[in-house]
């Protein structure tokens, strides 16, 4: 593994730290007081290229490497989680699935759209009784002729309320060879958008459920073929949660900042607090699992880059980086005292972001089921 960024992803962390800190910081206490979600700063960083960074050039997108698109979720994300994990979802799993599994026609119209922000992506998976048992899905679509039928429920749908596509699961066949997946648009016939979800944290992104309600759609929104959609799921589940890592990592680091800053400034007894060894050891500590892990979520991310097949590290990245995250930021609202329970400073945003990480994209006891499997197979 190369611990050095090349010119061109060195090019790429400045512009999206400088973009992080002069237009997304400014619009954080309106995101959170209105939980409102940043139509202009994706309209902003559409243009800047970043919401096709992975995707190659000939439909659109930057042809950037895929250690560029998770350093673009690790930098967003110091300054709003909920801005990493708008770009996570509608890179990883609401645009990757086209470009792996698509056809050319899908391909050519949609992959344009989505690299260029004239779409935004999102992944409906996820129902009332199937969380990380995607084998237990129970949307249905019917054929009929040249169309499709779909009907059924989704619940915490990322980007769901703003999105123009979703990837959608639903049964044609029984057992997991018999889930499919389709390409449905925002203005689908018989799809219905719930109402946001008033969430704990991520107050800037859109959470919603979605109603399928006979919902037409024609065989060629069938992705890959009948049968392929445990399959397509699994993979692009995979790769998103390399950015969950990552947006965990970001939030990880910024509550050490945070702290750190603090501690250096705050005066008791005549002294910084920093000056004591309990707060000290506190920040050693909490530097110390961010580097970890920041090594095992690039380890993972060159080994993704590279083809290798490597779902014990993801998944040990995915785990530990959402453990680091909340277990940071709780240190940072300790750190920073009766001032780590206000809104004034980040430490409680940071605390109420950072735990959905260690929830979605697989819960940490699935990354738990992941690794022991990959342990036992030798």
């Amino acid at each position: 593994m190369d611990f050095h960024l090349t010119e061109e992803q060195t090019m790429l962390q400045k512009m999206v730290r400088d973009f992080a800190k002069e237009k997304v910081a400014p619009e954080i206490e309106r995101m959170e007081r209105e939980h409102r979600f940043p139509k202009e700063l994706i309209g902003e960083m559409a243009e800047l290229g970043l919401l096709g960074i992975p995707i190659p050039e000939e439909y659109g997108g930057s042809g950037m490497d895929f250690i560029s698109y998770v350093r673009t979720i690790h930098e967003l994300s110091k300054v709003s989680a909920s801005l990493g994990v708008i770009l996570s979802v509608h890179t990883s799993v609401g645009t990757n699935p086209i470009l792996y599994f698509g056809t050319d026609q899908q391909k050519q119209y949609y992959l344009p759209k989505l690299a260029s922000g004239e779409f935004l992506g999102a992944f409906a998976l996820t129902e009332p009784s199937a969380g990380s048992d995607a084998s237990s899905i129970k949307t249905r679509a019917k054929r009929d002729g040249d169309h499709y039928i779909i009907n059924g429920a989704k619940v915490f749908i990322t980007n769901g309320g703003h999105a123009d596509t979703f990837i959608t699961f639903a049964r044609t066949g029984e057992g997991s060879t018999g889930l499919s997946a389709f390409i449905l648009e925002r203005n689908t016939p018989g799809l219905e958008i719930g109402k946001e979800e008033r969430k704990m944290g991520l107050n800037g992104s859109s959470t919603v459920p979605l109603t399928l309600e006979n919902c037409r759609v024609s065989k060629t929104q069938l992705l890959g073929n009948e049968g392929d959609g445990y399959k397509i799921a699994m993979k692009n589940l995979h790769v998103g949660r390399i950015g969950i890592a990552a947006q965990a990592l970001g939030i990880a680091e910024a509550a050490v900042e945070l702290a750190t800053d603090y501690a250096k400034e705050r005066q008791q007894f005549q002294k910084p607090i920093a000056a004591n060894q309990g707060i000290a050891f506190k920040l050693a500590d909490m530097a110390t699992a961010a580097e970890a892990a920041s090594l095992l979520t690039y380890q993972a991310a060159s080994l993704v880059q590279e083809g290798v097949s490597c779902s014990k590290e993801v998944s040990i990245a995915k785990m530990f980086a959402s453990k680091t995250a909340v277990k940071n930021a709780i240190e940072a609202v300790q750190v920073l005292g009766g001032y780590g329970y206000t809104e004034d400073y980040p430490a409680e945003r940071l605390f109420r972001d950072a735990k959905v990480t260690e929830i979605y994209e697989g819960t940490n006891e699935i990354q738990h089921m992941v690794i022991a499997k990959e342990l036992l197979k030798k």
